[in-house]
């Protein structure tokens, strides 16, 4: 028998992005590299490791925004659009590298993956990513679970406990309907608890959620396992596990971590940018705005403007290397844990799933050799799911976490400053006026019920997480202020027009093509 678990979790987020009046909306672009650069990846690491026996657990929360942009026939097409573009990108590439052997290996290198990433999105999965999770969690290795509706921070807009019920219920609405059961877990945004929202999460059937180090640390009265077991809210008895900081630096950290190895490929630098216009322009925005390709040819070389060409078996090696390491750790420190506790440690390591392959573009060969290693290499530690050990360990320590999330500073800092700020009192006044609207017209139907549950979509939409760290990053500022005003402004719109008994179908009609996440809301989700 083991004496110590890992339970490695994944999540996977993306802000509801669609503009059905221009498929060459920059924003749209952060799906496109994902899927390819991270779910196709991890999708077909997770075949291979099932095609050779190997017993492996993950776990992988599936924000409800990313849920229906996959189920999205629009954005499925346009993928497909995206990815034969790539194709004929890597075509053209290998021709025009010819004369240069290193680079024109290199292109074939892209060539190929293009080609896998096109045979299993579209050949295999028809385009529906979401078919392959449901396919992958149905083996018993993959344990799906989700996140709240539109990634809202809770602690900042649940002043009313109506909104938690209201993210929560629809998150595990869309999950039931997507994978035919509700999800047992759940990832809350940005890690962000604030006590009370674990009797929401009870009510609706999870069973546990995951706090950053400190939620657990400083919870009260404090675990006696610390980090490494699972503590139990006492009104609730929702489990709650906490994130293990050596594992998570080893992987996260650019400085102190692997995925700054140099024998890694450098994230920025592209052949969108390296290019002669005339020989990219096809591949770029048509207004001309260079874009990253995908397309990358040099290694991170070391801090210096000087890159390296990229070697693809050096950074196999280096992915290997890696993975035995970062096993090794967790197998020194469960032999220290296993010796002081009276039950099995679980050692629990989360991570963003668009760092593998995206931001580290072999994070997915990482996870797959340390899964396979993990595997057959060691009988200290063994995968796990949050499910899987509370099924072992069924009683945990009552205590409460504190509020807590895994943003800078571990509080609110991120998501509440100057920055940003301005953005909550129009969300708490939207949800407010359409919790309103809810009780007062409870059984409306026609035009009225479709105008409701479109206002109830634009508040979801704005209440987004992403807007107010976009705003406090300074990446794409306009973008994100855009969106929350645009969201405000059509939900106070809506409220006025159903108020009044005005509403205007044309209106109406485009709004529902713009914003159409949860096509099967109902509005009284809010009363």
């Amino acid at each position: 028998m083991s004496k110590g678990y890992l339970c490695l979790v994944l999540h996977a987020h993306l802000p509801y992005v669609r503009h059905p009046e221009d498929e060459h909306a920059l924003a749209q672009r952060w799906l496109y590299e994902a899927i390819t650069e991270t779910y196709l990846p991890l999708i077909m690491a997770m075949e291979n490791l099932e095609r050779d026996g190997v017993d492996y657990r993950l776990t992988l929360s599936l924000s409800p925004p990313l849920i229906c942009m996959l189920a999205d026939s629009l954005v499925q097409s346009r993928y497909l659009d995206h990815l034969e573009k790539l194709k004929r990108l890597a075509d053209q590439e290998v021709k025009r590298t010819k004369g240069e052997p290193h680079f024109n290996y290199l292109a074939r290198t892209y060539q190929d993956f293009f080609h896998r990433c096109h045979e299993v999105y579209h050949d295999r999965y028809n385009n529906n990513l979401l078919s392959a999770f449901k396919r992958l969690m149905d083996s018993g290795k993959l344990e799906l679970i989700t996140c709240a509706a539109t990634h809202g921070f809770l602690p900042l807009i649940g002043i009313r406990p109506q909104v938690v019920k209201t993210q929560i219920s629809i998150a595990a609405e869309v999950f039931a309907r997507n994978f035919g059961q509700l999800p047992k877990g759940m990832w809350l945004p940005e890690c962000g608890y604030a006590p009370g929202i674990d009797e929401i999460l009870r009510d609706f059937g999870i069973r546990y959620f995951f706090v950053d180090t400190h939620g657990i640390l400083f919870a009260a009265p404090r675990p006696r396992y610390g980090i490494f077991a699972p503590i139990s809210c006492p009104k609730s008895g929702v489990a709650v596990f906490g994130r293990d900081v050596e594992s998570s630096l080893q992987v996260w950290s650019s400085q102190e971590g692997y995925p700054g190895d140099f024998d890694y490929r450098e994230f920025y630098r592209d052949i969108g940018f390296d290019l002669d216009y005339e020989l990219i322009k096809e591949y770029i925005h048509p207004e001309g705005i260079r874009l990253d390709t995908g397309i990358k040819y040099y290694r991170i070389t070391g801090k210096t403007n000087h890159k390296e060409p990229y070697h693809p078996d050096w950074a196999r090696e280096k992915a290997a290397i890696h993975a035995g390491n970062f096993l090794f750790n967790r197998e020194k420190q469960v032999e220290y844990l296993a010796a002081n506790m009276d039950r099995t440690p679980i050692i629990v390591a989360p991570y963003d799933a668009e760092l593998f392959g995206h931001w580290w573009f072999e994070g997915p060969l990482w996870l797959e050799f340390l899964l396979r290693k993990t595997a057959f290499d060691t009988n200290m530690v063994k995968t796990i799911t949050p499910s899987e050990y509370l099924n072992l360990y069924p009683v945990n320590q009552p205590s409460t976490p504190c509020m807590s999330s895994w943003g800078s500073k571990g509080y609110n800092d991120v998501w509440l400053d100057s920055s940003n700020h301005w953005v909550y009192r129009h969300l708490h006044q939207a949800a407010k006026r359409m919790t309103k609207l809810a009780t007062q017209m409870p059984n409306s139907t026609g035009l009225a019920r479709e105008a409701l549950n479109q206002a109830a979509r634009e508040v979801l939409l704005a209440e987004s997480s992403d807007w107010a760290f976009i705003m406090k990053t300074g990446t794409m500022v306009d973008y994100a202020c855009k969106r929350t005003v645009n969201h405000i402004g059509r939900f106070s719109r809506l409220h006025h027009e159903v108020s009044n008994g005005c509403i205007d179908e044309s209106f109406l009609a485009e709004v529902k093509e713009k914003d159409n996440i949860f096509p099967d809301l109902n509005y009284q989700v809010y009363s």
